[in-house]
Parts: C-alpha cells; structure tokens; sequence
C-alpha cells in the first residue's frame, strides 16, 4: 500500500477508492511486461495519467513516450502521422516522413481514443501489434518496430465490433490487459479530497484564502453526477475560487455553480430516471440517449402501421364501427408522443367513465372509391439509415448550422462532421 500511496504521491493522483486502487494496482503489475493495455473510462478520468504510470515503471521508461489523440487527426492524414509517408505519395507530401511508429522505436505510444480510428488504419495497427512491421504511406518496404501499445477508449468497443466500426481482432489484440478506470460518481468518498486539493492550487495561484465548504454543500458536491468527472470538479472548484462571494461555502451558495441537469432533447421516460435524493438525477437505465430515440422511433412506428391497418379495414367496410375509445386512445398516445400499452383495449382498455363511450358510425357515401387490394410497405428499420435521416433533419431544421444541429442532435460537432462525412450527406 505504501508503494501505491508513493505512486499517487508522485502522479497527483488523490483518492483511496477501491476501484481506483484496484486500477492502479493492475497498472503497476502490468507495467514490467511488453503487454498491450487498454485502458477505459469516461471522458475526464485520467486516462493519459495511467499510461504515463506504466511507462515510467517499465523498462522503456528512458526511450520516447508519446500520446496521439486519435480523434484530433483527419481520418486522410492519421495513415502519414503514425507510420509516415514517402515523397510524393500524396498531394502535399514534399518530402518523406517518419511516423510516430518509427521516431518512438523502443518506446510506448498512447493512442487515445482508439474507437475513433478510421478501418484502413485499424487494420495497419493490427499488423504492427502482430508481427512489429509496418509500410509508409506511398512506399512498399516493410520496415520493422518495436513498439508498446497502449490505448484508451470512453466507448464500449466490442459493442462498436459487434456494429461494425471497430475490428473485432484489434479489439482482442488490445485487450491483453483490460483498466477500467471508475468515473468520479463512482468513487463519492474521494470527491471531497479532489475538491480541498484544488481549492488550495487555485488560492495559492491567486495569492487567497481556500474556500470550505459546510456538510451540507459536501453532500450535494458528492452526490452531483460529474459527467465531465475530474476534469469538470476542478473548472468547478477554480470557479468557486475566483468568484464565491464568501470563503465558508452553503448547499445555497453552492447551487448556482453547480449545472442543473445536463441538456437533453430526447423525449424521455419519467420512471426510468430516479432520483437518489439529492435533487439530481442519476444514471439511467439505457445505455445511451440514443437507444431512447430509437426505442422511441420502433414504436411510434408500430402505432403508424396499426393505424394504416385500421383505415384500410375502414374504406374495405366503411359500414364497421371504427372510432370507438380504444381508438381515440390510439391516437391520443401518438399525440402526447408516448408508446402506448399493448395491453391498451382494442384494444380493451378499461371504460374511463362509468357511462360507456357511445361509438361512432361512418357513413357510406353514395360514391366512395373502394380499393380492392392494399399494400403495406414497411419502412427501413436500418439504425445507420433511421440516423442519416436525423442527421439531415436537424440539418434542414437549422439551415445547415452544424454546431445548433449537433446540439439537437446530442453529439459533438466534431462527431456530427464525421457523420457527414460517413453517409456521404452535404450541407443542406
């Protein structure tokens, strides 16, 4: 234990979670082999810090280290930075490069976002982890490296396998040490320390008394949900800081510093998001908002094909009984935008009142055109084909403003370029 305390000492790393220990232990462990790690969690844990750990205890520790965020390299250019390219092998190449792969021969490279890495590069990476070679970009040598991968991710990868757009193999490959590192919500107790630790930075920076916060503002720091984790606790505290009015900070004053709820526009199920008591809402039960549009979608296309069915019986018999309180339930679940109950009447719903509701009869018109086949087309169910339609809506719908239809859309506009790109859609 004292090992790992001289560990955290030396990294700035606070907290005695038992996941955290748990992680840090694994890294330690890990770190005097040439094994690949993958390291996961949420966005703002310190993901880069591990990797910085495992490579100042092993044997590498005197070669090159470097870290490449995966994500902040056009998906045309990640090819030449990480294994180089030769003279002329593209527009702009002027002169022959060394990637990342041969400048850090003998040492570690930390590939950040790893999920984001286009396919073609995927597969390149997966020949280096397997066999130590690799081919400039526009060159046919193959040349020979001795590399240690480390990778981290906030996404569930074999979950993107099982999608498509990550390779499975390389998944594998990577994984031959799993760290999962816990987000801030999921180790509570540190969070006070984490808060006392900056405050004191931020007053010695600005020559100031730190800032102290009573049992009650601990309790509703503890229990707010940090979806920007470390990252976010410490813009907090730097706020508090600089522009709490006093330095003995209440639940009150504390309030205002702290963002109500992060901004969501997917209709959404009350019953699925409980609150812990603390006057904030807690994780949900879904695995992203995303699966909340698309549960969304399915059955409000259920309800849509069932009505068409319904008018089709209608004009076939229009002498039938078709608007009865079954019905008008139908139509008022599609209204108030909420999957109705397939147990709903039929749909034998229960009478509301104690009078039955009388039902409405359609007469026939002396001439009505009558069909004598139907055809019901089913709409694509395809998740890439339901999201491209989104993503041109919300492009229409703001008049081809990426960062307003990102915002609607719940993704970045770094992810929403990156649709465009994909599924081949231009600005509206």
């Amino acid at each position: 234990m004292s090992d790992l305390q001289s560990i955290k000492n030396r990294f700035g790393i606070i907290g005695n979670a038992p996941a955290l220990n748990h992680a840090l232990h694994v890294a330690v462990q890990v770190s005097n082999t040439d094994l690949s790690v993958l390291i996961s969690g949420e966005s703002g844990v310190g993901k880069e810090v591990f990797s910085q750990i495992i490579h100042s205890l092993s044997p590498r520790k005197h070669n090159p280290f470097i870290a490449v965020n995966c994500g902040a390299i056009p998906e045309g250019t990640i090819d030449s930075e990480l294994f180089g390219h030769e003279k002329g092998s593209f527009t702009g190449a002027v002169d022959a490069r060394k990637g990342y792969f041969e400048t850090v021969n003998g040492g570690t490279i930390f590939l950040d976002e790893i999920g984001e890495m286009p396919l073609g590069t995927q597969a390149r990476l997966l020949r280096v982890l397997e066999t130590g070679e690799f081919i400039r970009v526009g060159s046919s040598k193959v040349q020979k490296t001795d590399v240690r991968v480390i990778a981290a991710t906030n996404r569930d990868l074999l979950q993107e396998a099982h999608k498509g757009r990550f390779r499975e193999d390389l998944y594998y490959r990577l994984n031959s040490v799993p760290i999962r590192i816990p987000s801030l919500r999921d180790r509570q107790e540190d969070i006070p320390l984490l808060f006392r630790k900056f405050v004191i930075d931020f007053a010695e920076r600005y020559n100031t008394t730190p800032v102290q916060l009573d049992e009650e503002a601990r309790q509703m720091m503890m229990h707010y949900p940090w979806r920007g984790n470390v990252r976010e606790l410490k813009n907090i505290a730097e706020q508090i800081s600089v522009l709490a009015k006093s330095k003995q900070i209440n639940a009150l004053e504390l309030k205002p510093f702290l963002p109500e709820a992060p901004l969501n526009h997917l209709p959404v199920l009350a019953s699925n998001f409980p609150d812990n008591g603390s006057g904030f809402v807690s994780e949900t039960t879904f695995a992203n908002e995303r699966d909340i549009l698309y549960k969304f979608i399915f059955d409000l296309k259920k309800d849509v094909n069932e009505m068409k069915r319904m008018f089709v019986e209608l004009v076939n018999n229009p002498s039938a009984v078709v608007a009865t309180q079954g019905f008008q339930d139908v139509m008022n679940d599609n209204n108030n935008l909420m999957p109705h109950d397939a147990s709903h009447a039929a749909y034998n719903l229960p009478a509301k009142t104690a009078t039955a509701p009388a039902p409405v009869y359609l007469q026939q018109p002396e001439t009505v055109a009558t069909f004598d086949h139907h055809e019901e087309v089913d709409e694509s169910l395809n998740i890439a084909d339901m999201e491209k339609e989104l993503i041109i809506k919300a492009l229409k719908k703001h008049r081809s403003k990426r960062k307003d239809a990102a915002l609607d859309l719940g993704i970045s506009e770094r992810t929403l370029y990156r649709k465009l790109k994909e599924y081949d859609i231009e600005d509206l």
